[in-house]
């Protein structure tokens, strides 16, 4: 399970890398529509909606890699008051949820990417960008990347409740080290 659990927190690291390049691309994208928009008063549609295609694959491959780097939405407030135990329970319930819904929605977006490929689907607008279908193609990978993070999540929560992998105390440790520190 630990191989597995690795194979899929690399993957997921290295979209994650390629959804960092994409953001570079989208400010470089930005900053050139601007330029030519303000001094050469040249506004291209296909650059424009390019700019809204390459917000897609930032979120939707962000998500998982936001996952694996625990950013994620959580309430803190509690979650930091459980023992190790309930933390690794916590955690498995919300990766199983995590994973079910992602794999719905993958399964779902399948057949929208497919009917757009069939069309042809592009932009309506002259000088738009053609096949749609590419941008659509993010919901089923970013979800299916999701669904494969949330199952790592299940695996690691697994062996830590069964005694396989430490807990991750790391919160606690530094609890205890700064309350030390305060009454010292």
């Amino acid at each position: 399970m630990k191989t597995a659990i690795n194979a899929i927190e690399w993957l997921v690291e290295a979209m994650g890398g390629l959804a960092r390049l994409v953001v570079l691309a989208l400010v470089l994208l930005v900053a050139t529509d601007v330029i030519l928009r303000y001094l050469f008063s040249i506004g291209p549609v296909a650059m424009q909606e390019l700019e809204w295609h390459l917000i897609s694959p930032i979120a939707l491959i962000g998500l998982s890699y936001t996952m694996k780097h625990r950013a994620d939405v959580r309430v803190d407030f509690l979650y930091e008051r459980f023992n190790w135990r309930l933390k690794a329970f916590v955690d498995l319930v919300a990766a199983l949820l995590t994973l079910s819904v992602a794999v719905i929605i993958t399964y779902l977006s399948l057949a929208y990417v497919q009917q757009s490929f069939r069309m042809g689907e592009g932009s309506p607008d002259p000088g738009g960008l053609p096949m749609r279908y590419l941008l659509k193609a993010f919901i089923p990978l970013g979800f299916g990347l999701l669904s494969l993070q949330g199952l790592a999540e299940s695996l690691r929560s697994l062996l830590v409740l069964c005694g396989k992998l430490p807990p991750d105390t790391s919160n606690e440790t530094t609890d205890q080290t700064s309350t030390a520190e305060e009454v010292a």
